[in-house]
């Protein structure tokens, strides 16, 4: 990088004011540092915060972290509106390196680098035409980000009574459905009562029968006895 950075060497007289934060021996290479940092340089730190959490790049984590202490040191020590800032400069430079190995064969080694970083991030205050535009910009997206939330709410709400209309009316359904069983259930058993009671009492006039047939078949026995023994008298 030619010249002197942006955090470097004393401030003109009449410049903006700036304001970094700076993340040292960071674990992982500048240059994947890098391609996240290249994402968000010139952008409003609201703007920058939402690229940075919806990157999948794990540098994308830390530099997240150094750019809320950016914003946070602004607004403590600087006094400056966090609305109203953007990120300035943003660059990372090779920390040390640790120097590890892998064993291979016959006795050799193959050596492991482990790359380090510091990564730093200038903010500062956003021009009065360029802070315009964004304010211009919030309040026309606002309106509709605000409808957009409401009729999201609104659906969600009318979708939960719909959920709870249909599980009142399931359980009400399954406490008739219980009740109709039940009373199926009660009928069957007094079906199955009264069909009981009714084959006891054949059983009943059958055996009764059958008493009185014996008892038929013995007064003819002894009739017929008596019949023979007075033939055999006469004789």
């Amino acid at each position: 990088m030619t010249g002197p950075k942006l955090n470097e060497g004393a401030l003109l007289v009449g410049d903006r004011r700036t304001t970094k934060a700076t993340a040292r021996y960071l674990r992982g290479s500048a240059s994947k540092a890098r391609v996240v940092l290249d994402l968000i340089r010139g952008v409003d730190v609201r703007r920058a915060d939402e690229i940075l959490q919806f990157t999948t790049r794990d540098a994308a984590r830390d530099v997240r972290k150094v750019l809320a202490s950016a914003v946070a040191n602004a607004v403590h020590n600087d006094a400056q509106d966090a609305d109203e800032l953007y990120v300035l400069a943003a660059f990372a430079d090779e920390g040390p390196t640790l120097k590890r190995f892998r064993p291979r064969a016959r006795g050799r080694a193959s050596r492991i680098r482990k790359r380090t970083s510091h990564i730093t991030i200038v903010v500062a205050r956003l021009s009065d035409a360029r802070l315009e535009v964004v304010q211009a910009r919030q309040q026309a997206s606002s309106p509709t980000a605000r409808r957009r939330a409401g009729s999201t709410a609104q659906s969600r709400a009318e979708r939960v009574q719909r959920s709870r209309t249909r599980a009142e009316s399931l359980r009400d359904g399954d406490s008739t459905a219980e009740d109709t069983i039940t009373d199926a259930d009660t009928t069957d058993e007094s079906v199955t009562d009264v069909v009981e009671t009714e084959a006891v009492d054949t059983d009943t006039d059958t055996e009764d029968t059958e008493i009185q047939g014996f008892a038929d078949v013995a007064e003819a026995d002894t009739e017929t006895t008596e019949a023979d023994d007075s033939a055999e008298a006469d004789a």
